[in-house]
């Protein structure tokens, strides 16, 4: 049964907040981008790239209940990782400067860290965290305990962002979709779609908060990474049902309501492809708002993919959750360079 979206929003005020992300976001209509595309399909963006923390992102979203719990339980350090250019980890490393919080960042030695000190391992480095880089063949969640034992010994209490905060980040993405209804009202507008860029918990907090305020919504996830569609879905749902338990909703997904996709992956994760740059060019083009070669500009070529082929209708809306990445674009300018072939016009006279 369906919740009232008062109702709902009264369980999202009942989570601790920190007051890290600035909400809501802005829900800007795209219509030069639109027309681009055709004219038939009217695009809007729901800015998550503007949290407001360290370039923004969804991180910052999901780290405003994440790190209240941390508090909560007297956390002084918080240890997480991924990839060089982490969004996660840029996120998080700002998020504990904020809150005057102790960070180390174990983060793998990839391609990207071979190039230097830049895009988003120059801001992790900026805002004060402890940056490992892991080699190949190293277990990282091993380097991270090792780690947490070293805080412990320090005299600080290191918490270790997992499965929970995943749980509360899913949370705080059944709140933006609050977010979306009503700003939707006040534009006299409805989607038939929601997308993004994700392959874990802002995917299935969109489609968590679909179901249970009963819309006739389609969400659709773009994962940044190769997995299996079926697997992943399944575990979407999982993640979802936690997160329904823990918000004491009588609401159960199941892996065949779940759409994620990795056909728009392109030969990897973190390698760029050619409809993902030329997305990020027409969105800059259009509307001057960026994208992400690795996230964002990759599942937007999905989106537009699906509009030209008619899988997304005619006269329909689609709502794109952008989920941030901006700084990376920097540690991705030799693809940028080459795709554009982006020139350097000197006058001599």
């Amino acid at each position: 049964m369906a919740v009232s979206a008062q109702d709902l929003q009264a369980v999202i005020d009942g989570f601790p907040r920190t007051g890290l992300a600035e909400l809501p976001t802005p829900l800007h209509d795209c219509p030069r981008f639109s027309e681009a595309l055709g004219g038939k399909v009217r695009v809007l963006v729901k800015r998550d790239d503007l949290t407001g923390l360290a370039f923004g992102g969804n991180k910052t979203r999901k780290f405003d209940l994440a790190l209240a719990d941390a508090l909560a339980d007297g956390a002084t350090a918080v240890i997480t990782g991924a990839a060089s250019q982490s969004n996660h980890a840029r996120q998080a490393a700002a998020a504990a400067a904020k809150l005057g919080m102790k960070c180390v960042l174990v983060n793998r030695h990839d391609h990207r860290s071979l190039m230097g000190i830049q895009g988003n391992q120059l801001l992790d480095n900026i805002f004060g965290a402890d940056v490992r880089l892991v080699a190949e063949g190293v277990n990282q969640e091993e380097v991270k305990n090792r780690a947490a034992e070293e805080l412990r010994a320090q005299g600080e209490k290191p918490y270790i962002i997992g499965r929970r905060a995943v749980v509360l980040g899913t949370v705080a993405y059944v709140g933006c979709v609050l977010e979306i209804v009503k700003q939707l009202a006040a534009m006299d507008a409805r989607t038939d779609f929601i997308s993004t860029a994700s392959g874990h918990g802002t995917n299935a907090g969109l489609a968590l908060g679909v179901k249970a305020l009963g819309l006739p919504v389609r969400v659709q996830g773009f994962s940044p990474s190769r997995g299996g569609n079926a697997r992943r879905e399944a575990q979407l749902a999982e993640v979802a049902n936690e997160t329904a338990a823990l918000m004491n909703l009588d609401i159960r997904m199941t892996a065949g309501e779940m759409e994620n996709t990795d056909a728009y992956v392109g030969q990897n994760y973190g390698i760029v492809t050619e409809a993902g740059l030329d997305a990020l060019h027409l969105l800059a083009r259009t509307e001057g708002i960026l994208l992400d070669p690795v996230y964002t500009g990759k599942a937007m070529s999905g989106v537009i993919d699906r509009i030209r082929k008619g899988e997304i209708p005619s006269g329909t809306t689609v709502v794109y959750v952008h989920t941030g990445g901006n700084p990376a674009l920097f540690a991705y300018a030799p693809e940028l360079i080459a795709h554009g072939d982006y020139r350097q016009n000197v006058i001599t006279q």
